[in-house]
């Protein structure tokens, strides 16, 4: 593959730490690791239900970000204020601007820039948000500043194919020789393999897909497992 394409979030770093760092400090209710996990997908879930309404200016950022934890707080019989879920996300917050990458993911990175193959990300969310987190991560080691796509810059997110037609013509690509590596079936797999490009299923957190449409190229575990993808 020529290009390689990343997502961000969950798939760059381990997104469930800032949010488990998150709910110990913010969230008075005693849960198992387990329950955390399940905690954090269903935010994930929440967040995904509203993210059209927040991209058209129905809903703001904050509005977003209070709605998708009270909602998964909801799943377990728990009500939180929404003043509580903003000092959730405002712990959220805190902790992502600690984020560091999955090892795996840098010897990737260093792997694919060393080969001299296209990197790019692309990331749906706010764009100043994402933007803290990419740098954070420090991903500009690897990838240009006019390789970072951000949806909310764009104005069409994932899965959209206008979101995916738009970096197409701003990279030149070639179809069936880019992929795309992320965590989300639906945002990510799909909406790839509906552009005509490539993709691995970043699956560690190990989802069922019942009757998928589209099937990925690859599907993988755990961060180790992709390196052997582009050997």
């Amino acid at each position: 593959m020529k290009t390689v394409i990343f997502d961000v979030d969950d798939t760059l770093y381990d997104q469930l730490l800032p949010f488990t760092h998150a709910v110990k400090e913010q969230i008075d209710h005693d849960f198992t690791n387990s329950e955390i996990i399940s905690l954090y997908v269903a935010s994930r879930k929440y967040s995904d239900e509203v993210f059209e309404k927040h991209m058209s200016g129905e809903i703001s950022a904050l509005e977003l970000q209070t709605y998708r934890i009270r909602k998964a707080c909801e799943e377990f019989g728990l009500t939180i204020s929404y003043e509580d879920a903003e000092l959730f996300q405002d712990s959220y917050l805190r902790y992502q601007q600690q984020i560091t990458l999955f090892p795996e993911i840098e010897k990737l990175l260093i792997k694919l820039s060393n080969e001299k193959r296209q990197i790019a990300i692309l990331t749906n969310g706010v764009h100043d948000h994402q933007m803290m987190k990419v740098k954070q991560l420090q991903l500009e080691r690897w990838v240009p500043e006019n390789h970072i796509f951000v949806s909310g810059a764009i104005g069409h997110s994932k899965p959209s194919q206008k979101v995916f037609q738009h970096i197409e013509n701003a990279l030149q690509l070639v179809k069936d020789e880019t992929v795309y590596i992320g965590d989300s079936y639906e945002n990510d797999i799909a909406g790839a393999k509906q552009a005509g490009w490539k993709a691995v299923w970043f699956n560690h957190r190990r989802r069922k897909i019942k009757e998928p449409e589209w099937q990925a190229d690859y599907t993988v575990d755990t961060p180790a497992d992709l390196l052997p993808i582009f050997t």
